[in-house]
């Protein structure tokens, strides 16, 4: 067994006693093997006591080498709980002391306007377009059907988000939903955030919670030529999370769901160009929320909120009229060389191969409704589509039903 506070404290001691160990069974299975030609050469009593010595030493063989695996196992799960080295410059603390960069756009003054607004839920049940009665029924809590002009304004927006990033030189992928648990592993998403994954056991796969994982894992054990610039792929694909720990939060609607779509953009690039290819996904994801037309504000993340796999990470988050405050609609991170390390990915070099950078930053997802209902609607309880949607969704105004 291996004391997690050693490992910690004292990694050196750890090192040196796995060295010990690994030398005791080399010792023993070099003698093992030295025996079959002392047995060939003995007769009889000798050779008996040999024959007995060599079914000793292969159940001793047999049995570190099950040690090994194990604590092998272990280490390495023990390793994979070391998150990736934070920047410099982001803020330190947990939650809560995130630091504003900056806002864009003015609140709505609804009080000024004469009315009441509505939350996201009562506005879309008047549009007959979510029903979270029936998702409950079909699939327990947390779950929903989009329907109407719900779902047509799911399809619209990401397909708008696609539409921008492939404009913007990323590739267009549809990910898998399921990953093998090396993968989910590598990708930093084991471990650190376990208790959030759904896993079929019976086939030692993972259902993911965004199509992030699919694309760290999508270069894995290769090495890249990024002599034209960094790898972008825009993956869109449903996403699953259990949100535990999440009792109580956020039960009315659909900012906190165990199912739903995104895009997601996905960069691999030379570690020295990160810092600068995380500036230019920020850029797009403002230029999203630009689009479907809502006041949001920029975080930097502090250090005890990352995460696993992030160095730094800013958040986008939309005014929501009714609840008044600002809720993350989307995010975009750094993970400098952390998962392409775990996963062997590499880049040509001149002075030879080094590890791979990647980052990533949602460009739409489902939770934008929330946003774009309750700052887009009017009193008569319709919503006015943004601009930019309107192409996609085929409506320009929401109207209520019946």
């Amino acid at each position: 067994m291996i004391d997690i506070k050693l490992l910690r404290d004292n990694p050196d001691a750890v090192r040196a006693s796995r060295r010990s160990s690994l030398t005791a069974f080399e010792q023993l299975r070099a003698e093992q093997k030295t025996m079959g030609k002392d047995v060939a050469r003995a007769q009889g009593e000798e050779k008996q006591a040999l024959l007995a010595r060599t079914k000793e030493i292969a159940a001793q063989v047999k049995a570190l080498q099950a040690d090994a695996d194990a604590a092998q196992v272990e280490l390495d799960t023990l390793l994979r709980t070391i998150g990736n080295v934070v920047e410099p410059d982001v803020p330190s603390g947990g939650e809560d002391d995130y630091v504003v960069l900056e806002h864009v756009g003015t609140p709505r003054d609804f009080a000024a306007e004469g009315f009441e607004p509505r939350d996201h839920l009562a506005l879309a049940e008047g549009l007959d377009a979510i029903d979270m009665g029936r998702g409950t029924k079909v699939a327990g809590a947390r779950f929903y059907f989009l329907k109407g002009a719900g779902a047509r304004l799911e399809m619209g927006l990401l397909g708008l988000a696609m539409q921008r990033a492939i404009a913007a030189g990323f590739v267009p992928m549809i990910t898998p939903t399921l990953v093998k648990s090396d993968v989910m592993a590598g990708a930093g998403f084991l471990d650190h955030h376990a208790d959030e994954v759904y896993r079929l056991e019976a086939d030692d796969l993972y259902l993911t919670g965004t199509s992030e994982v699919a694309l760290a894992g999508y270069h894995a054990d290769e090495v890249l030529d990024l002599s034209a610039g960094p790898l972008r792929y825009a993956g869109q694909s449903t996403c699953y999370r259990r949100e535990a720990g999440s009792y109580g939060k956020d039960t009315r609607g659909i900012i906190r769901v165990h199912q739903f779509n995104k895009i997601e953009m996905f960069v691999y690039c030379r570690p020295e160009d990160a810092v600068a290819e995380h500036q230019r996904l920020l850029t797009f994801e403002k230029e999203m929320l630009a689009a479907i037309e809502v006041p949001y504000r920029i975080i930097d993340t502090a250090a005890g909120d990352l995460g696993g796999p992030a160095a730094r990470k800013f958040d986008c988050e939309a005014w929501v009229p009714t609840q008044g405050r600002y809720r993350e609609l989307t995010s975009t991170s750094n993970c400098t060389t952390f998962q392409a390390r775990r996963l062997n990915t590499r880049v040509k070099g001149e002075g030879g191969n080094q590890v791979a950078a990647t980052l990533n930053g949602t460009l739409a997802t489902t939770r934008w409704i929330v946003a774009i209902l309750e700052n887009h609607q009017q009193p008569d309880g319709s919503v006015i589509v943004p601009e930019a949607l309107r192409p996609h969704v085929g409506l320009d105004v929401l109207t209520p039903a019946g």
